[in-house]
């Protein structure tokens, strides 16, 4: 596990020059204007082949079969993925800035197991079957899993490093017990097996209801932690110096992670990777400011799942690869070379 020194505090509190900042903006809106074009090819693309005139007349004007794949399928498809996009990469975002590991993901916690295991034990004792059962299960999972790891990590004396050591504690003991009850009960391992790959294919308008609150509210309050992170990323002596409440902004910073990532984990699956890339990715660019980074990473990460969700369906025409595959695949390798990056800075 990498835990990474505090940053010197100058590289922090100096503010970014004006073109600078200006540069960041419209990078910014480039952003956006990518994010839409990926939505829109989200909408037009897919596994059964419809030209853009049917995919049109199937968006406005029709009621057939048209308006069912692309209004009934591809368009809350669509909307899933970038409401899951936005909680993975904001998550991932916060839970780096957190424990002050730029390779720390929602994974690395614990959180996706928490959901993980919550459905596993759902379908395998109370006969859960539906996606709308699921979600309610997942959330609580993950929200547990919060909880214990703030009260693990040491609870109002938590630090980075004891946050860590307990979300691999948790996720070893809930790997095992996930695999125990899958191995011990058939049907609840025909079950699991396509909803832990994690996937958008069964999104519908429901499931976005039931968990748009949830990802309302972890995203107001991922973004209003932005300056008391940046502080923290300087130390805890130098945060305190700053007036920030350590204790506070830790409780905060677990809630919107655990409200973020258990949402998108409960609707679409455990999908990896995301989380990790992105914000990683982001920080490149936009340097250790968690006023940009949020922002970027909240657009950013929606353009890589539903591009890699576009590519799942494309590449195994008439049936499709799940997004969690697809995002494992691309990234595995940009993992292993951030890690090997990373030890060759520090020799």
């Amino acid at each position: 596990m990498l835990v990474d020194s505090p940053p010197e505090p100058r590289a922090e509190t100096a503010p970014a020059p004006p073109e600078r900042r200006a540069i960041r903006g419209v990078g910014l809106l480039v952003s956006v204007a990518v994010l839409l074009l990926v939505f829109l090819a989200s909408i037009a693309v897919g596994a059964k082949s419809m030209s853009m005139d049917q995919v049109w007349h199937g968006l406005f004007h029709d009621t057939g079969t048209y308006a069912d794949v692309v209004v009934g399928e591809r368009l809350a498809r669509s909307l899933l993925g970038v409401l899951a996009g936005i909680a993975l990469g904001l998550s991932g975002a916060v839970l780096q800035a957190l424990t002050r590991n730029p390779l720390a993901d929602p994974g690395l916690l614990g959180i996706n197991l928490g959901a993980s295991a919550a459905v596993v034990s759902a379908i395998s004792f109370f006969g859960v079957t539906s996606l709308s059962g699921y979600v309610w299960f997942a959330f609580v999972g993950a929200m547990t899993v919060g909880v214990l790891l703030y009260i693990l990590g040491g609870s109002r004396g938590a630090t980075p490093v004891r946050l860590a050591l307990a979300g691999t504690a948790l996720s070893a003991a809930l790997y095992g017990y996930l695999q125990a009850v899958m191995i011990m009960d058939g049907a609840a391992l025909n079950k699991m097996r396509f909803w832990t790959v994690g996937s958008l294919a069964s999104a519908n308008m429901d499931t976005i209801e039931q968990v748009l609150p949830f990802l309302a509210i972890g995203t107001v309050l991922a973004l209003t932690l932005a300056r008391p992170l940046n502080a923290m990323a300087m130390g805890d002596d130098t945060a305190r110096a700053l007036g920030a409440h350590l204790t506070r902004t830790r409780i905060l910073a677990m809630a919107a992670a655990t409200l973020l990532c258990g949402a998108a984990t409960a609707a679409c699956g455990p999908i990896v990777f995301i989380g990790l890339m992105v914000p990683h990715i982001v920080r490149s660019f936009t340097g250790p400011d968690m006023r940009w980074i949020l922002p970027y990473a909240a657009v950013l990460s929606p353009v890589l799942l539903l591009g890699a969700d576009v590519v799942g369906r494309v590449v195994a025409r008439p049936s499709e690869l799940q997004v969690g595959i697809v995002t494992a695949v691309i990234g595995a390798p940009v993992f292993v070379f951030l890690v090997r990056r990373r030890k060759v800075a520090q020799l």
